[in-house]
C-alpha cells in the first residue's frame, strides 16, 4: 500500500509515519519546504506550495490513499491576517489535491482527513455524536465547516471521504499538554473560566492508530477521535499536577482575563464539548487509553 500524506513533519504526521512505516506501507508526502525533501525506501518527499497552487504531479503515482493532515495552527492570536491563513491552509491545500487527483490517472481509493471537535457548539450539558448538525457559531466552527466541505468534494470522483474530528490532543512532544505544564511544574496550575467545561482528550498514540485503522478498513464519513472518558478541564489540570507531583490549589483564571491576553483565541480554553467516541469502537476501533489516569502516566510518569 501506497499513503500521500500532507502535514507529515507535523506532530501527528510524524508519529503517523513512523506507524505506517513500521507496518510496510510505502509513503509520499508534500512539503512546503524543498530543503525537507528526501527520497529513501518507501519514503519520498515532493514539494508543493498551496498559496500558489504548485504541487508536483508526481506525488499522486501508485497512491492508495490519502492523509490529509496540512493546516496552520489554530494557537496563533486570531487577527484577520491569521484567520484567513488559518482558513486558507485548509481549503486551499485541500482543493490543490483535489485538482491533481480529478486531473490525473491515479488509483486513489480513499482520502482521510483531519478535522476538529470545534465544529460542536459549546455546551456544558450535551454530548455529541458525529449525527449533531448543529456548528458552533465561533471562528473555530466556521473553520470545520469550510475545511470539510472542500474535502467532501472528493465524493465527486467516487474517492472514499473520511473526516476525523479530533479533540485535544495529548503528547509529550508538544501541543497544548506541553502549555499546561509549564504552569503547573511551577506550582501555578489553575483550571480556565469555570474549570467545568469539557475536555474531550486524545492520546497521540490512539490518535496515529485511529487513523491506519481507518485506512486499512476504509471508513467513510464523520469519526470522533476523543477517547471515552473526557474530563472537565479542573481534573485536567489536577490530575496533570497530580501525576508530577505538583501541588494544584492556585484560583481559576478568570474568563475575561484570559480574553485579554488572548483575544477571540481564548475560548480554545474555555469552550466546552463533550463528544462520544462510540461510533469509532462499534466500527472496531479499541482505544488503547481510554482514562485520563492511564494517558498521564503514560506521557508523564518518571518525570
Amino acid at each position: 500500500m501506497k499513503i500521500l500524506i500532507t502535514g507529515a513533519t507535523g506532530l501527528v504526521g510524524t508519529e503517523l509515519v513512523s506507524l505506517l512505516l513500521q507496518n510496510g506501507v510505502s509513503i509520499h508526502y508534500l512539503t512546503t519546504s524543498k530543503k525537507e525533501i528526501k527520497s529513501e525506501p518507501n519514503y519520498q518527499g515532493f514539494y508543493w506550495n498551496p498559496q500558489q497552487g504548485i504541487i508536483d504531479e508526481n506525488c499522486i503515482l501508485g497512491v492508495d490513499a490519502i492523509i490529509h493532515l496540512a493546516g496552520a495552527s489554530i494557537s496563533m492570536r486570531w487577527t484577520s491576517k491569521n484567520k484567513q491563513e488559518i482558513i486558507e491552509s485548509r481549503t486551499l491545500s485541500t482543493n490543490l489535491l483535489y485538482r491533481i487527483v480529478k486531473s490525473r490517472p491515479n488509483q486513489v481509493k480513499q482520502i482521510v482527513s483531519a478535522s476538529a471537535i470545534g465544529i460542536y457548539p459549546d455546551s456544558l450539558s450535551d454530548v455529541y455524536t458525529e449525527e449533531n448538525k448543529s456548528v458552533d457559531n465561533s471562528f473555530l466552527g466556521q473553520v470545520v465547516v469550510k475545511w470539510e466541505e472542500a474535502v467532501d468534494n472528493f465524493k465527486r470522483l467516487n474517492i472514499k471521504v473520511c473526516k476525523i474530528r479530533t479533540g485535544l490532543v495529548l503528547s509529550k512532544k508538544g501541543g497544548m499538554l506541553k502549555e499546561l505544564l509549564k504552569p503547573i511544574k511551577l506550582g501555578a496550575g489553575s483550571a480556565f473560566g469555570s474549570g467545568k467545561q469539557w475536555q474531550s482528550w486524545v492520546h497521540l498514540h490512539d490518535l496515529v492508530h485511529l487513523y491506519y485503522f481507518a485506512i486499512q478498513h476504509q471508513w467513510e464519513g464523520v469519526y470522533n477521535a476523543t477517547a471515552p472518558n473526557p474530563v472537565d478541564n479542573h481534573e485536567l489540570i489536577k490530575k496533570i499536577a497530580k501525576t508530577i507531583e505538583k501541588p494544584s490549589f492556585m484560583p481559576n483564571v478568570p474568563e475575561f482575563l484570559l480574553k485579554l491576553m488572548l483575544g477571540e483565541m481564548h475560548i480554545l480554553l474555555v469552550a466546552s464539548q463533550n463528544v462520544s467516541s462510540q461510533k469509532a469502537q462499534d466500527n472496531g476501533f479499541v482505544f488503547k487509553f481510554r482514562t485520563l489516569d492511564k494517558a498521564l502516566d503514560d506521557l508523564l510518569g518518571g518525570r
